[in-house]
């Protein structure tokens, strides 16, 4: 499976503040950008961008504030697979998983969902600390 090189620009741009999420897909092969969120916007709006009924590989860079109160930050990698997708649309995005997340170098917390209720908010906060 190949990576599009704007995959791992949009990564590097990721790191550096300019998004607060980006979703990935396979089309033709290749993993591509599918969405970009603007740094302002919020979880919420990260998991209403991920599709009902199809996979992707998505990136979100959360904000927290630490038992000792400092302000943090963790670059998520999460794998969304939703009960309801096609079963060979799973199978192609959970063999190409490792293989897409070596490309992107900064991943430091990494959870995978089918569906909304096991990336809850509660659940990436319990993750990050």
């Amino acid at each position: 499976m190949a990576v599009h090189d704007d995959c791992k620009l949009k990564f590097l741009e990721l790191k550096k503040r300019n998004f607060r999420f980006i979703t990935f897909k396979i089309q033709d092969q290749q993993v591509v950008v599918d969405k970009l969120g603007n740094p302002e916007e919020s979880y919420e709006d990260f998991t209403a961008s991920l599709p009902d009924n199809e996979c992707r590989y998505a990136v979100y860079d959360f904000d927290f504030t630490t038992d000792e109160n400092c302000q943090k930050s963790k670059i998520f990698f999460i794998a969304w697979a939703p009960d309801i997708s096609k079963v060979r649309n799973k199978m192609v995005y959970a063999s190409s998983k490792d293989r897409f997340k070596r490309e992107l170098d900064g991943i430091q917390v990494e959870l995978q969902a089918t569906d909304p209720s096991e990336m809850s908010l509660d659940i990436v906060k319990a993750r990050a600390l």
